[in-house]
């Protein structure tokens, strides 16, 4: 007799799948919505001040780590990054590495600006196997 629970292919780790379902799984679109809401809400009346940035940069990502959080995206662990500058008709280039799973892992990302200062944010979710 076969045992009907048997499945050759391997779907998850212990209790844990190994790919999240669709609907439970980083999606930028949804992230990037978040990132924008946090950024408009804690930056639209400020004014570009290097004391106070540093400050807006930990309460930004924290903000927006703990909107990404009610989303309850299981095993899912989010970064944030936030940089702040000075307006002054400058560029400003930021980048990153990460070795992850395309399959389950993703990042969004925003800006804000005004005639003071800018600010770039970007979140990634990786999924934790």
């Amino acid at each position: 007799l076969k045992d009907k629970s048997y499945n050759p292919e391997p779907r998850s780790m212990g209790d844990h799948p190994l790919r999240p379902a669709y609907k439970n799984s980083f999606h930028p679109a949804t992230a990037k919505g978040v990132i924008k809401e946090v950024l408009e809400a804690k930056l639209k009346d400020k004014s570009y001040n290097p004391e106070l940035t540093s400050q807006w940069t930990r309460e930004i990502a924290d903000d927006i780590k703990s909107k990404l959080k009610e989303l309850n995206l299981a095993r899912y662990k989010f970064v944030v990054n936030v940089a702040i500058g000075e307006q002054r008709g400058e560029g400003i280039r930021i980048g990153c590495r990460c070795f992850w799973d395309s399959d389950t892992d993703a990042y969004a990302e925003a800006q804000f600006m005004n005639d003071s200062l800018f600010c770039s944010a970007i979140a990634f979710g990786v999924y934790l196997y």
